[in-house]
């Protein structure tokens, strides 16, 4: 069975270097190129290089992409009309990104997947809280990340809160009228559910759903503790991405 070519754009940040490690120890995949315009060097025996044409010139059959928003608006395109399939973790992107990735990749003969998480637990914590949000009166995220991630909320918890779809009545009313400071509350994000963000030193990532009912509350916790927990369901995207059609948003969809 031929090896599916992968290249990594950002393959020197924390998140790519682990990407790399991760299609280089995975059977079938064969790591052929590395890009970063903040980088340089020699990762797994590939030269990292500044500029996207090494993707195509390598002959990339998937590249992943964990990056920056603004970045990989550039980076994504170029990939859809070389017909190279993408994998991508980087969040930030709004509803406009989104439609262009999408008639890009329509019809290139590549596709694309935009995934918030890449870890199997964070998708089951996702569905778990969507199945349960109809049967709750309240819901409100809390997402607590490491202190140099750059945007709040996550594009996880931002993820969660549109998969989290209130009963026929909708949420409770929320009582509060007196914030003090602004925003202690947190901010109210899709479908009306509220996320609190912490970034914190020492942690990775993690995520808490909290719903409540009269008398009860379910919370649904998951936590990443190492970049390497989300390295499996990369390769898993990396092997199954030829099988989707055009942009697919979510890794549940390959699982």
């Amino acid at each position: 069975m031929a090896s599916i070519r992968v290249g990594v754009v950002g393959a020197t940040g924390r998140m790519g270097q682990a990407v790399c490690d991760a299609v280089s120890d995975a059977e079938t995949l064969e790591l052929v190129a590395a890009v970063d315009v903040n980088g340089s060097g020699i990762i797994h025996g590939v030269e990292v290089s500044s500029d996207l044409r090494a993707l195509a010139e390598a002959s990339c059959d998937v590249v992943v992409d964990f990056t920056t928003a603004e970045a990989a608006r550039v980076t994504l395109p170029f990939l859809a009309l070389h017909g190279i399939h993408a994998v991508v973790g980087t969040t930030g992107f709004d509803d406009d990104d989104m439609a262009a990735f999408a008639s890009a990749f329509d019809g290139s003969g590549a596709n694309c997947l935009i995934a918030a998480n890449f870890a199997i637990s964070a998708v089951l914590m996702m569905k778990f809280a969507a199945e349960a949000a109809a049967l709750f009166d309240t819901a409100e995220i809390i997402e607590l990340h490491h202190d140099e991630k750059i945007d709040a909320p996550s594009g996880t918890a931002l993820a969660t809160a549109r998969m989290m779809q209130p009963g026929e009545h909708g949420w409770a009313d929320d009582p509060t009228q007196i914030q003090e400071p602004e925003g202690a509350r947190g901010g109210e994000g899709p479908n009306g559910v509220r996320i609190h963000s912490v970034r914190m030193r020492g942690m990775t990532a993690h995520q808490e759903v909290i719903l409540g009912a009269q008398g009860q509350t379910l919370s649904i916790r998951q936590d990443s503790y190492d970049r390497t927990s989300f390295m499996p369901g990369v390769v898993l995207a990396c092997k199954k991405i030829q099988e989707a059609s055009g942009l697919t948003v979510g890794l549940d969809a390959l699982l």
